[in-house]
Formats: structure tokens, sequence, C-alpha cells
């Protein structure tokens, strides 16, 4: 009789525990008034989970003219801070009304920022500087987390940060800049190779030698000419090409491809080119002819 009654206690107890715990749902769930109905909570969960555990997802923009190992270094830093790479590639229009025209147009600029190992997507005609309303896509359309630059300040005409919108929302990262390099410091080099010129070519060659040296530690003698290019600092060291490298070699069945050139100022047709030659075979070995052999 007594276990008849403690088991009549036992259900009365899980019954009212049930009718309690059930008015508590519909209390809140009317207390909420006409709001849209929520998750429930096992879905909530799941939710919460997957954005937890999702790809770590940057961006980077930039205009990639006459693209260089320090944009490809840069786009390796970028992509060691999250897990996905999304490029935006600045549009012609954008970069003549911030820089000047372009030296490599958009769809060049394109292929070219594509064939870099880490980036994952690319976006074209990005603005040059992060407004509101592209910052919003980034994070709501691309699930960008983190917008990434180098450095070295990024000014608009009217003197404004082109981040400061990113910066002020808490999403911005920033990496190193690779100090020797630049499409300045390169278009001031081969500005300095018209020493072989005629002499009476030097007056008009003289005055954009000047133009483009400017600040980029070039010295101009009386003839107009540079005394010498801005050495790079960019050091191949061991470690640096390992973090280039894909650490891969042939297999042993592998049917390996030489492909060699002087690649000097690499661009969309070189690009091709190795696209075409590595599909020749399994591995793709480039050689690169030194500045001796170019001359």
């Amino acid at each position: 009789m007594d276990s008849a009654s403690s088991s009549a206690r036992t259900v009365a107890a899980c019954v009212i525990g049930g009718i309690v715990l059930g008015a508590s749902v519909v209390a809140l769930h009317l207390g909420a008034g006409p709001a849209a109905p929520s998750l429930p909570p096992v879905e909530a969960l799941r939710r919460r989970f997957r954005r937890r555990h999702r790809p770590v997802r940057v961006y980077m923009d930039g205009c990639f003219d006459m693209m260089h190992y320090g944009h490809c270094n840069a786009l390796r830093q970028a992509r060691a801070l999250g897990d996905e790479l999304v490029v935006g590639v600045v549009s012609d229009d954008e970069i003549t009304a911030n820089k000047g025209p372009p030296v490599t147009p958009l769809h060049e600029r394109m292929k070219m920022v594509r064939a870099v190992k880490w980036v994952d997507d690319v976006i074209p005609d990005a603005p040059y500087a992060i407004t509101e309303d592209f910052m919003n896509k980034l994070f709501n359309e691309y699930n960008i987390d983190y917008i990434i630059h180098g450095d070295d300040p990024c000014l608009l005409p009217d003197g404004t940060d082109a981040y400061a919108l990113a910066k002020k929302a808490g999403r911005y990262k920033q990496i190193k800049r690779t100090e020797g390099v630049s499409t300045t410091d390169i278009v001031g080099r081969m500005l300095l190779c018209v020493r072989e010129r005629p002499v009476s070519d030097n007056q008009s060659h003289s005055s954009l030698q000047r133009q483009f040296s400017h600040g980029h530690g070039q010295n101009i003698d009386d003839s107009g000419f540079g005394n010498g290019t801005k050495i790079s600092h960019f050091l191949p060291t061991s470690r640096r090409i390992v973090q280039f490298s894909n650490g891969r070699g042939p297999g042993p069945d592998s049917r390996v491809v030489y492909i060699d050139g002087a690649f000097d100022l690499f661009h969309a047709g070189h690009v091709e080119i190795l696209r075409l030659a590595r599909g020749l075979g399994d591995f793709l070995l480039v050689g690169i002819h030194t500045d001796q052999t170019i001359r």
C-alpha cells in the first residue's frame, strides 16, 4: 500500500510539474507579443554552433596594378589571419578617380589575383574606399569577419582614411607592408632604363624620372638620370621561400614539365602560359633567368 501511495505521489508530481512547465512556456510565448515565433531551442543551438565553427572569412582589397611580389606577400599575410580570403579588385574608374589611370585593365588584374594560391574568391569592381553600404554587403552577403589592409596609410583625395568605418566597427586587422617594392618604384625603375637613349631624348625623360623618383630614394644627377635604383629589402631567406612554397615535389610516376623565362614585369600573359604548361603534365617546374642572362 505504501508502494502504491508512493507511485501515486510520483505520478502526481510529474503531472503537476509538466503543467507548470507548459504554463511557463505558454506565458513566455504570449508575453513576447506579436513578434515572430522564436526558433526551437535545439535549432537555435545548432545555428549558434555553426556560426562559431564556420570558417573565418577575411577581406582584402587593392588595385593590384602591375602586380608584384609585395602584393603576393600581402595576400599571404591576409590569408594567415583567417580560413578563407576574399579579395576585392578595385575598378578602373575608381583607380582613375583616386590615383590616376591604371596601367593594367581590370580583367587582367582579376586574372593575376585569381592565380595567387592564397586567394579563395574575388570580387570585381570593388570600391576604393570602404563605404557603409559596401561594408554591410561584405558582412551580410559574403560573411566577412574582418577587413584587412597594410600598415601604410590609405587616404582618400579629401584626406580621410579609406578604412575608417571598418576600424570603427571593430572589424579591421592590419598586416605589415612589404618594404622595398611598390608599383611606383617599378615604374621608376623602368624610367631609369632610358639611360641608353640618345642624348637628345634626355630632357624629355628627365621630368618623368624626377616625377617618379621623388620620395622613393632616387638621386637625380645634372643630366637628369638617377644614379641608382632603389634596392629591394625583400630578402629571399630560406624561411621566406618556405612560406611561399607549397612544399610539394613530383611523385615517382609524375610527368614533369619544365618551362623557363625572364618573367620580368609579371603579367596576365605569364599566368596563362604557366597554366597551359601545367596542363601538359602532373608537376610544373619553372626556371627563372638571372639578371645577367636577361641583359
